[in-house]
């Protein structure tokens, strides 16, 4: 079953999971995924830890502890996301010691209600790189207008970041400039600027949702020609902006002046990942988001599902992304000309994202705060 994922880890992609849970770590069905489907990095949202926390499976001792403790709903929440995040950590630590640091990560985001407040931004990172205390940490930032400077002072830091919600590549190229920001400040510092990792998340299935919703809307040949092709273009450019920057692995692509003095100082590439790789429209193929984003340097995070699809009948057949950009470029510019708006498209996304996780954080919020009441010691 695993021949697949064999060879998509071959083609230079690391497999990471989009899912974490308490059961998941105490039951080795983590550990298992690492030994066996080649999984070498884990990320979390709100949104998968209000699941995981609403199926109650683990939590319900701390919980009571806390409760005892009389503690806020925010630093309960805190102590049990940081708790999960720890211990995946520490299950993933030998594939961290394996890659040199690259991979074995466990990525935790900040406070969503934050995502438009630089300041708070960094303040909470700080707070959970030290409350997590584990090096394999990525601390999740938003890529929104805020979000970049917060990126920069994190990396600043010496805080590895994993950006998240990038959807324009306009934005991804700030990203990588906020990153490139950072390092060089750090190296400025005296910090050890090779001990500092990014990724950059990339989300592509939403990309068509929202594009295949107004090409219906059109309903004319022309447009749907242009069905599910959205996502792995707009992926397939970022990869060439990534590129761009940090040169190609097969020399090709020469990396910019910038980029080759902090790699020279010891600086490791912040390569692109690319999240939300589960299909939604169940007309294409559930492996679509993995079998055309094949490249190297890359990371790919997915869901279960998503895993076990690829394990069993993923198409891997190597890179499928360089020598591909002229005809991606020529997909967007052909939803411009039925007048879908690109920039229109990836604002709107960045918004809905951005409101979607505060949504689950908020909820969250509320079927802790239920479960530390119904714990509280009584009065008497």
């Amino acid at each position: 079953m695993a021949d697949a994922l064999q060879r998509l880890s071959d083609s230079g992609v690391a497999i990471w999971l989009d899912d974490l849970s308490r059961q998941r770590i105490t039951s080795g069905g983590l550990a298992e995924l690492i030994d066996e489907q080649h999984v070498a990095g884990v990320t979390t949202n709100p949104t998968i830890f209000q699941k995981a926390i609403a199926a109650g499976d683990g939590y319900q001792q701390q919980l009571s502890d806390l409760a005892a403790r009389q503690v806020t709903v925010e630093e309960a929440l805190r102590m049990i996301t940081t708790a999960d995040v720890r211990d995946a950590a520490d299950v993933l630590r030998p594939v961290f010691e394996a890659t040199g640091g690259r991979d074995g990560r466990v990525s935790i985001e900040v406070d969503p209600r934050l995502a438009h407040n630089a300041r708070a931004t960094v303040a909470e990172a700080k707070q959970l790189a030290w409350l997590v205390d584990r090096p394999n940490t990525f601390i999740k930032i938003p890529a929104t207008q805020a979000g970049l400077p917060a990126i920069t002072e994190t990396i600043a830091k010496g805080i590895s970041v994993n950006v998240t919600l990038i959807f324009s590549l306009d934005r991804y190229r700030a990203v990588i400039d906020a990153y490139l920001s950072g390092l060089e400040q750090a190296n400025a510092a005296g910090l050890d600027i090779s001990r500092i990792e990014s990724v950059a998340s990339f989300f592509v299935s939403r990309v068509d949702t929202e594009v295949d919703k107004r090409l219906d809307a059109l309903d004319t040949p022309e447009a749907k020609k242009l069905r599910g092709k959205a996502a792995i273009a707009n992926a397939r450019l970022a990869y060439q902006a990534y590129e761009e920057v940090f040169g190609s692995v097969d020399g090709s692509t020469p990396p910019s002046d910038r980029w080759a003095a902090l790699e020279k100082a010891g600086a490791n590439r912040q390569r692109p990942l690319w999240a939300s790789t589960g299909v939604k429209d169940k007309a294409y193929k559930d492996t679509l988001y993995v079998d055309e984003l094949v490249a190297p340097g890359t990371v790919n995070t997915m869901p279960e599902a998503t895993l076990e699809a690829v394990a069993g009948h993923g198409d891997i057949a190597g890179d499928t992304v360089r020598g591909s950009y002229e005809q991606a470029r020529a997909d967007l510019d052909a939803l411009e000309r039925l007048g879908i708006s690109y920039d229109e498209v990836v604002q709107l996304l960045e918004d809905e994202g951005v409101d979607k996780f505060e949504v689950s954080w908020n909820e969250l919020l509320k079927s802790t705060e239920a479960e530390l009441k119904r714990r509280a010691p009584s009065e008497a």
